[in-house]
């Protein structure tokens, strides 16, 4: 089911602090604005100010009750929102960003759901090349370790698209980060990863690369 590419869910007006594009991204991706959402929880031994691993700086201060989202403006685009889902299966969002780009592009995407009411534990976050920096960094307390916050569905789960264990959540972010499709290698896991990402995807997928590709891969599994 081909996807066409959706422009960044967010107005110019909106205050806050603008993320850094990444190096050689060729389409602009969702900023991250203020607003009220659980963040996930600091690292192990790590004081309360730290921020996740790849993404420095002080943590975001005690926010109080999550209003509603505000109304949309049919003049501009807003952040991506998950629908509920519908016996047709998952919406489908697709944001355009390079291999090198694929993870900052997703990170956006879930600082926007965060911050419009998402309960970080609907998240999951998928890479199909190298690992999510904060999978690298739980992994390194030991497998069991890792694979219990999954099971405790209490914050945003980071996994490779690959591996077998990973359940279903309403919300699935996948970062087709794995190169483009000159590589063959890469290519076929793509066509893996993303016929599997929307299976466990209940109300909503976004997926964060380069659009022909995805849209291939995707279209052949209509």
């Amino acid at each position: 089911m081909p996807l066409i590419p959706e422009e960044p869910q967010i107005h110019e007006s909106v205050p806050g602090p603008r993320a850094t594009p990444a190096a050689g991204r060729t389409a602009p991706t969702p900023r991250p604005v203020p607003g009220p959402g659980p963040r996930p929880a600091p690292p192990r031994g790590a004081p309360a100010s730290s921020a996740r691993p790849g993404k420095p700086g002080p943590a975001a201060p005690s926010r109080g009750p999550v209003p509603a989202p505000p109304v949309q403006r049919t003049d501009s685009p807003q952040p991506p929102v998950a629908p509920t889902g519908t016996a047709a299966g998952p919406q489908l969002q697709l944001i355009p960003a390079p291999a090198g780009g694929a993870v900052d592009a997703a990170d956006e995407a879930v600082d926007l759901l965060l911050d419009s009411g998402r309960p970080p534990g609907e998240i999951l976050v998928l890479t199909t090349g190298e690992n999510h920096p904060w999978a690298t960094h739980e992994l390194s307390f030991g497998a069991a370790s890792y694979w219990a916050q999954q099971d405790a569905a209490d914050d945003v789960f980071y996994a490779d698209a690959g591996a077998e264990r990973v359940t279903g959540r309403p919300v699935v972010v996948v970062a087709v980060n794995d190169g483009d499709a000159a590589n063959d290698a890469n290519d076929d896991a793509t066509a893996r990863a993303l016929p599997a990402a929307l299976a466990r995807a209940g109300a909503l997928l976004i997926v964060c690369g380069d659009p022909k590709r995805i849209n291939a891969v995707l279209g052949a599994h209509a």
